[in-house]
């Protein structure tokens, strides 16, 4: 059984300034910047929380790993992660906290980091669902370029060729793709779940995630026209 290492043994520069929060402001110093931290009281070796001028940015922060000297960096916009991405160099963060912190836009912030960090989604300030909607579709066809799966990709971007799709929320569940007329409700109604091969095999269609099998086609064509004539009438 492993055991975590005690985080001022892994992480001694940290502990030489109390915290993870002083640690970074002692960084941003260097660097001729000043950042807005909190100390995560019951973690202060670990985690440290950013506050932005932005009030739809929220649920930011710093977090060190637990096994390894490394540090991730997450900042959400009205509820959806916005950044996220990982170093192993303490002095690669001020400038992207700084950037999140100030209201700098995602492009400005992704040119400021010298490691991979956006997700995909665009920001929406007034959180109309249109927009939201288009935001998540745009995670969805950049996270099945990077998942390294040609069958999900081909789904995605088949579903997302589809104006009766497009307009929906598209989710996924264990890799399933499902839709909501709602972000705020993924699983209302229902209509359809859709898995991807891994290699060789069928798209398998489903009511929900893990329900029972309805369908096995060999395309994503079909599995999307499957799940267009699932839609149900009141969402036409």
């Amino acid at each position: 059984m492993s055991h975590e290492p005690d985080p001022a043994i892994l992480y001694p520069d940290v502990a030489a300034h109390g915290s993870l929060a002083a640690a970074l402001q002692s960084a941003a110093a260097d660097q001729g910047m000043s950042l807005p931290l909190a100390v995560t009281p019951s973690d202060p070796l670990r985690h440290a929380t950013i506050t932005s001028v932005v009030p739809y940015r929220h649920s930011s922060y710093v977090a060190a790993w637990h096994h390894e000297q490394r540090w991730g960096i997450w900042g959400s916009s009205n509820g959806r992660l916005m950044i996220c991405g990982n170093t192993n160099d303490l002095r690669e963060l001020p400038r992207v906290i700084h950037g999140w912190a100030e209201g700098a836009g995602l492009d400005e912030i992704g040119q400021a980091a010298p490691f991979d960090l956006l997700v995909g989604r665009f920001e929406v300030p007034d959180n109309n669902p249109a927009d939201v909607i288009a935001s998540e579709w745009q995670w969805h066809l950049k996270d099945a370029v990077d998942a390294g799966w040609p069958q999900y990709q081909a789904l995605v971007e088949t579903a997302f060729a589809e104006p009766k799709l497009r307009r929906l929320f598209p989710f996924t569940s264990h890799w399933a793709l499902g839709f909501s007329t709602t972000p705020d409700d993924l699983f209302s109604p229902p209509f359809v779940s859709i898995d991807s091969p891994w290699g060789t095999g069928d798209y398998t269609i489903r009511e929900w995630w893990n329900g029972p099998a309805l369908h096995h086609v060999a395309t994503p064509a079909e599995a999307i026209a499957i799940a267009v004539n699932r839609i149900p009438a009141d969402l036409l």
